[in-house]
């Protein structure tokens, strides 16, 4: 009989890279987990603010975009890190606002 993957380590699997994002968005479908359903919200935010330090860096200025880059790296790390110890995201204020703009994900 085989089991269906725990909550924890469909978090694990949206922080890596957007092709992980989408295997642990369908992995979420039936049973849904609350806790995973977080970070993958908090994934895709991510990965929007990596689209726009992209998009910044080339149309816009390099050192904003770099900027935008490390930041987003930064928070993409921690937020590793906290679904690696079994808490929710905790961005300052970036968690909630993904929570609540990316509802659809749910």
């Amino acid at each position: 009989m085989s089991e269906s993957p725990s909550a924890k380590s469909i978090a694990i699997i949206a922080y890596i890279t957007f092709i992980g994002t989408l295997i642990a968005y369908f992995m979420n479908r039936e049973p849904k987990h609350t806790f995973a359903t977080k970070h993958i919200q908090n994934m895709f935010g991510l990965l929007l603010v990596l689209f726009c330090a992209q998009v910044a860096y080339r149309y816009m200025n390099p050192i904003i975009g770099d900027t935008l880059w490390i930041a987003a790296f930064i928070a993409w790390a921690f937020s590793l890190v906290t679904a690696i110890i079994g808490k929710n995201p905790s961005i300052p204020f970036l968690s909630n606002k993904f929570e609540e703009w990316f509802q659809f994900l749910k």
